[in-house]
């Protein structure tokens, strides 16, 4: 009797101490580069139960500095995760920073070149000032690539740094520049105001990974279950925004602040991106790290030897579509 009640006291203190409790979620600490649509799908992973399903705390926030303060969180320790552009990861991996493309949220660029009415080719550029945010920022190896895909040299055109995308717009408004490299939601705003879409990056074969999700290769070796569950809860997350639009529109419309006038630019990102952007089995593109290499390697040499390959862990996102998780987010 003394022996079966020591026995249940064991059991109930073991029940107390959570010994055969469900564990707890792990806490995660996630690093988006910006307050912008292409977030879109990490967020619907927090706002819809995503990271939880998969069991994920999540604490989401935006650091400063964008890419680069996002690389230096991420190499610090202080996130486990991050959204970044693909420069700045190469950059910070060139150095020898223990940093890795473990997915990608968009691998090409989302910018359009947009163009007075009175230019109606690339090959009308010639000439023309083109305003890009700053040289050797995206936007500026964006227009490098489209020149060389056109069969042009950046000395066909004059390049003028205007440090982001409104300021284009207003420089445009001005006449101060004939063309301009934007990004959603300024070339909506271009295109309603009657501004000609001279090339979209959607439509063309240039890869540079505008917003990718980055690791350090420490964390995903010695944390695989939790990196494979955190990418499952964004890869939900895509796939429920690319199904529900409406519902996405209104999570993107929460955590930008969105007003009522400025809806409609959310329903054409989510267009955008859906249609043209967002893989349902998101891998890095090796094409893209390639390109970013390329331009790199003009002022850095260390960018001329370095394999692209050696940026990538692809075997996470393998084994979630290995498992037909994606393929059955889409049945």
């Amino acid at each position: 009797m003394i022996t079966k009640f020591i026995t249940v006291t064991a059991i109930l203190n073991m029940l107390a101490s959570g010994t055969f409790a469900a564990s707890a979620p792990d806490r995660l600490r996630i690093g988006l580069s910006s307050y912008t649509p292409i977030n879109a799908a990490i967020w619907i992973a927090e706002e819809r139960g995503f990271f939880k399903k998969h069991g994920i705390d999540p604490e989401v926030i935006v650091l400063a500095g964008a890419s680069a303060g996002g690389v230096s969180a991420l190499i610090a320790g202080d996130v486990q995760f991050i959204t970044a552009g693909g420069g700045a990861v190469i950059n910070a991996g060139l150095s020898g920073a223990d940093v890795v493309f473990i997915g990608s949220i968009v691998n090409k660029g989302v910018q359009r070149v947009m163009a007075r009415g009175d230019i109606r080719r690339p090959e009308d550029l010639r000439g023309k000032r083109v305003g890009v945010t700053r040289l050797g920022a995206s936007s500026h190896m964006v227009l490098l690539l489209m020149l060389r895909q056109w069969g042009m040299s950046p000395n066909d055109i004059q390049t003028l740094q205007l440090n982001a995308s409104p300021a284009m717009m207003a420089a445009l408004e001005k006449n101060a520049i004939d063309a301009a490299v934007l990004t959603e939601p300024t070339f909506f705003i271009a295109e309603d105001l009657g501004y000609r879409v001279l090339a979209d990056l959607a439509d063309m074969d240039i890869y540079y990974l505008h917003s990718m999700i980055d690791a350090t290769r420490a964390y995903v070796r010695n944390n695989r279950d939790v990196t494979i569950r955190f990418m499952k809860s964004y890869i939900e997350g895509m796939a429920y925004f690319k199904k529900n639009r409406v519902d996405a529109v209104e999570v993107m419309k929460k955590k930008l602040r969105t007003g009522p006038a400025q809806v409609k630019y959310l329903e054409r990102s989510h267009t955008l991106y859906s249609s043209g952007y967002f893989e349902n089995a998101p891998y890095p593109a090796l094409k893209g790290v390639a390109s970013v290499l390329e331009f790199m390697s003009r002022d850095n040499p260390k960018a001329r030897s370095a394999d692209p390959k050696s940026f990538i862990d692809s075997s996470i996102v393998k084994e979630i579509e290995d498992s037909g998780f994606i393929k059955k987010l889409y049945e």
